[in-house]
């Protein structure tokens, strides 16, 4: 199989472009600014490509089997986002290959809270990271616009931070999947691992899902 990582010098892109190369695939990081690559795993060939450019994408999706987004926008430009997410679904349009979107958990359910959303519980989503929580939001419903799109949109749980690769994790769907003390968390390394999986088994398409401890 044949992978481009979107986003491969971030912190989620660079693991998830790690654990297709150790599984055996090929994979292509694609990213902003090639000067400024310091977390691409080696091995990975290097693309320099803006991701809201639909001819990009385009090219990119003609060369590979699965295209990971792990594309964030900067801090105080969230409404970047959108043009991302426009850019790479106008690319995929028609597209034989599959786009794995690494999302955000504001689109999901909270836990006996009548429906209500991540992205409007202060426990989860303080005040700080609204902008960015909303433009996840977004974000999912565009792709549940593109219907003609072989997309899955995997929603990280409340805290994801760097950590330890265990290989375990549990699936959830379209709720925020907490431990029995109340905590919604996974190691980004643990997060790669199911993307990977993912990527492989395409249990999830034109669908959401999440993953935890």
């Amino acid at each position: 199989m044949r992978i481009a990582v979107l986003g491969a010098n971030g912190n989620v892109g660079c693991r998830a472009a790690a654990e297709a190369l150790a599984r055996g695939y090929r994979v292509t990081a694609v990213v902003r600014d090639r000067k400024r690559v310091t977390n691409v795993p080696e091995g990975a060939a290097i693309v320099v490509a803006d991701v809201s450019d639909a001819d990009a994408i385009a090219r990119l999706a003609r060369e590979h089997d699965l295209l990971i987004a792990a594309t964030r926008p900067a801090g105080g430009h969230e409404g970047d986002h959108a043009a991302m997410t426009d850019g790479i679904l106008a690319g995929l349009k028609g597209s034989s290959a599959r786009l794995i979107m690494v999302g955000g958990a504001a689109c999901l359910a909270v836990p006996d809270s009548d429906g209500g959303l991540v992205l409007d519980d202060p426990r989860f989503v303080p005040p700080a990271i609204r902008p960015i929580a909303q433009a996840s939001l977004d974000q999912y419903r565009r792709c549940q616009e593109a219907d003609d799109v072989d997309w899955t949109y995997l929603c990280p749980p409340a805290l994801l931070e760097p950590g330890e690769r265990t290989g375990r994790y549990r699936l959830g769907a379209g709720e925020l999947l907490l431990d029995l003390a109340g905590r919604s968390a996974i190691s980004m390394e643990d997060f790669a691992v199911a993307l990977v999986d993912e990527a492989e088994e395409a249990r999830h398409r034109r669908a959401r899902f999440t993953v935890a401890y």
